[in-house]
C-alpha cells in the first residue's frame, strides 16, 4: 500500500508595498490549500530580504504553524537581462553550511526563541524530506535540486519571479521535467503573476511535477488574483523511481550532506487514512501559440495596469496602420478577458469594472464592445494632403468593430500654425521632399505633424474623461503603437513584438476575435503618411528606412539574441544574403552584393545608436 500525500502551490498577484492586500492573498491561498486537504503549500515558503551579519540576502523563510523553521538564503543570483540582484543582495557562497541568525526583538517574542538556523539546510518531517530553491537556481548548471535529491530530499519547492517572454514557458517547463526525470522526486513551482508596475508581466503558471511527469498546471494568463493547484502523490512512487543502482551509488558518494532540521509534522498522519483518495494522474502540458500569448499576456498586463494606476482608461492614436491596429486589438483582447472573468463571477474584476466604467444602477457590461466603449478611446488625426481616405476608413471600421469611443479629426490648423512660426520667424519657407525641399526641411515638416499628434493625443487624454462624465476622475493613459523592430531604427516601441509576430497576431485575431476588418490592415502598404500624396508618390516606411521590416527583424534578432556587433552581423548576413551563395529550395532570403549588405548593417547600427535611449520611456 502506498503513502499518499496532497501538496499545493499557487499563483498570487502581489504588489510591492501592498502589505494588507498581499497578506490577504497569502491567507486566502492557505485557506484554499487546506480546504483541498494539502499538507504542504509552497507559500509557507515566504520570500523576503534578510540582513545577516550586515550582509543583505534574498531569502526563503520556511514556516510551520506560526513559527520559523529556518531561513534559506539564495545561492545563485540572477544578474542578466531584466535582473540585477547583485545590486541589492549577496549570494550565500557556502552550500550546505549553516549559521545561527539572531532574530529581531519583535519576532523573538512570537518565535519564543532568540535564534533560528540560517543557511543551506533542508526540512525533515516524520514522513518525508523537502528543500527549497529560488527562481534562478532552477536555471543554473549546478542547480541545488541535484544535490538535494542525491541527499534524499523528496519534495523541492521553488518560488519564482520569472517574467513572461514569448514561448519561454516551454523552456521553464522543460527544466522542471528534466530535474525530476533525472533525479526523481516532487517539484512544486510557484511564480509571481501580474504586471510589475513597469514594463514586465509575470505569467504565473504554477506547476506540480513528479518523476518527470506533470500532475497539475495553473493558469498562465488569468485575471484571478489567487489561484491554488493541488495534486495527490504517492511518496512510494518517488522512492521506487530512485531505486536504481546507478543513482544509489552516486548518492552514496555525494560529498554534499545537508543539515536536516527535524520536525514532528506529517503531511498526512496515519490516522487520516482515506481509502477514497486517489493519486493524481499525469497530464500533458498546456502551451499557447505565439499569437495566443500576445493576445493573452498583453490583455492581462493592460488590465492590471489600468486598475492599479488610477487612470480613467486608455487612449490610442489610431492611424489606420497595422501597428496601431495591433495595439487596439490588444486592448480589445483585454476587454474579452474582463468579460469572461465577470461571467465567471470574479468579484475583484467586477469591483474594478464598476469603479472604472460608467454603467447605471450597478449594471455590468455584457459584451467586450460595451466595456471597450467605456474605457478605450481612439483618435484618428488626419491631414488633408497627407492622409488617405483608406486609412481614415480603416480606423473608423476597426473602432466600430471593437466598440471604442472614436474621435475623427484633422490637425491641419495646428500644423499650419507651427509651419507659419518658422516662416514668420526665420523668413524661410520649408518644403517637402516631393516639392523640392532638402532632407532637413522634409524631416522638419514631418516632425511638426508627428509631434502635433503626440500633443493632441495627450490633450484629448486629459479632457475626454471630463467631457464624457467619467467616474473617479483621472486622465487617460496614452498608448504607443510602434513595434520593437521600428524601435531598433529609431521609434519608441509598445513592447517587444516584431512586425512578423504582429502580422501573425492580426491574422489570428481576424478569425478568433471575429474582426473581418483586420484583413484590410494586413494587405495595406506601411506608410507614416507624413508627406503629401501625389499621383506619382506615396510615402513608404520601408523605403524611408532603407530596409524591409523582415530585414529589420532579422538584424534585430542578430543584435539582441545572437549578441552580434556590426562586423559579426555583416559576416553572418554575408553568408545568408550574398548574391553568389548556393541557394536551396527553402532559401527565401534576399540577395545582395557585399557592399549593399554592409550599407544596411551600417544604417541599422547608426539609427539604433542614435535612438537607443528613447526605448525606456514607453510603458509597454
Amino acid at each position: 500500500m502506498g503513502y499518499l500525500v496532497t501538496v499545493a502551490t499557487c499563483n498570487l498577484n502581489q504588489w510591492a508595498l501592498d502589505f494588507e492586500g498581499n497578506t490577504q492573498r497569502i491567507v486566502e491561498s492557505i485557506h484554499r490549500a487546506k480546504e483541498a486537504g494539502a499538507g504542504l503549500r509552497i507559500l509557507l515558503d515566504i520570500g523576503m530580504p534578510v540582513q545577516h551579519r550586515n550582509i543583505r540576502y534574498n531569502c526563503r523563510i520556511i514556516c510551520l504553524n506560526g513559527k520559523i523553521l529556518f531561513i534559506r538564503p539564495k545561492l545563485w543570483l540572477a544578474n542578466d537581462g531584466n535582473y540585477r540582484e547583485m545590486r541589492y543582495f549577496s549570494p550565500w557562497l557556502r552550500p550546505t553550511e549553516t549559521e545561527e541568525y539572531h532574530l529581531p526583538r519583535g519576532i523573538q517574542k512570537i518565535q519564543d526563541s532568540t535564534h533560528v538556523i540560517f543557511g543551506d539546510a533542508i526540512i525533515s518531517t516524520i514522513d518525508t524530506c523537502f528543500g527549497a530553491e529560488t527562481c534562478e537556481e532552477l536555471w543554473t548548471p549546478d542547480a541545488p535540486h541535484n544535490h538535494m535529491s542525491l541527499d534524499g530530499v523528496e519534495i523541492i519547492t521553488n518560488s519564482s519571479g520569472s517574467h513572461f517572454s514569448l514561448q519561454k514557458i516551454s523552456v521553464r517547463l522543460q527544466l522542471m521535467v528534466e530535474a525530476t526525470r533525472k533525479n526523481g522526486g516532487i517539484y512544486l513551482y510557484s511564480n509571481q503573476k501580474g504586471a510589475d508596475g513597469d514594463r514586465l508581466y509575470y505569467d504565473g503558471c504554477a506547476m506540480i511535477l513528479c518523476n518527470g511527469e506533470i500532475l497539475a498546471q495553473g493558469a498562465q494568463f488569468s485575471l484571478d488574483d489567487v489561484e491554488v493547484i493541488t495534486a495527490t502523490i504517492d511518496l512510494e512512487d518517488v522512492r521506487s523511481y530512485r531505486s536504481s543502482m546507478s543513482r544509489g551509488l552516486q548518492a552514496a558518494r555525494s560529498t554534499r550532506k545537508y543539515l536536516r532540521i527535524q520536525t514532528n509534522f506529517e503531511l498526512r498522519p496515519l490516522e487520516d487514512l482515506d481509502l477514497n483518495l486517489r493519486p493524481t494522474m499525469p497530464r500533458p502540458p498546456r502551451y499557447y501559440s505565439v499569437e495566443e500569448e500576445i493576445a493573452l499576456c498583453t490583455g492581462c498586463y493592460l488590465w492590471d495596469y489600468i486598475r492599479r494606476c488610477g487612470a480613467a482608461g486608455y487612449l490610442l492614436p489610431l492611424s489606420g496602420g497595422i501597428d496601431s491596429c495591433a495595439t487596439a486589438t490588444i486592448v480589445y483582447s483585454m476587454c474579452r478577458l474582463v468579460i469572461s472573468a465577470i461571467e465567471a463571477g470574479n468579484q475583484q474584476v467586477i469591483e474594478d469594472v464598476k469603479r472604472l466604467a460608467k454603467f447605471g444602477d450597478g449594471k455590468l457590461p455584457n459584451t467586450p464592445q460595451e466595456l471597450c466603449n467605456q474605457i478605450f478611446h481612439t483618435v484618428y488625426m488626419g491631414m488633408s494632403k497627407q492622409s488617405s481616405k483608406e486609412t481614415r476608413q480603416r480606423a473608423k471600421d476597426l473602432a466600430a468593430a471593437i466598440g471604442s469611443y472614436h474621435v475623427d479629426l484633422d490637425i491641419d490648423e495646428v500644423y499650419h500654425a507651427q509651419r507659419n512660426l518658422i516662416v514668420n520667424t526665420l523668413n524661410f519657407e520649408p518644403k517637402f521632399k516631393v516639392e523640392g525641399g532638402s532632407v532637413a526641411e522634409n524631416l522638419t515638416l514631418q516632425n511638426i505633424q508627428a509631434r502635433s499628434r503626440m500633443v493632441t493625443a495627450y490633450e484629448f487624454a486629459q479632457i475626454l474623461p471630463t467631457t464624457r462624465g467619467r467616474p473617479g476622475g483621472g486622465s487617460l493613459l496614452v498608448l504607443g503603437s510602434a513595434n520593437v523592430g521600428e524601435s531598433l531604427r529609431g521609434y519608441n516601441p509598445i513592447g517587444s513584438i516584431d512586425k512578423a509576430d504582429l502580422k501573425r497576431f492580426i491574422a489570428w485575431a481576424e478569425t478568433n476575435f471575429n474582426l473581418p476588418c483586420l484583413g484590410e490592415f494586413l494587405t495595406a502598404v506601411p506608410s507614416a503618411e507624413l508627406e503629401p500624396i501625389t499621383d506619382h508618390y506615396v510615402q513608404s516606411d520601408e523605403v524611408d528606412m532603407g530596409m524591409t521590416y523582415d530585414q529589420l527583424t532579422t538584424m534585430g534578432r542578430l543584435r539582441k539574441a545572437q549578441k552580434l556587433g556590426p562586423y559579426g552581423m555583416f559576416q553572418r548576413l554575408l553568408r545568408e544574403w550574398a548574391s553568389d551563395r548556393v541557394r536551396t529550395d527553402d532559401d527565401h532570403e534576399p540577395s545582395y552584393e557585399p557592399a549593399q549588405i554592409a550599407d544596411k548593417v551600417k544604417r541599422f547600427f547608426h539609427y539604433y545608436a542614435i535612438n537607443d535611449g528613447h526605448n525606456p520611456i514607453v510603458a509597454l
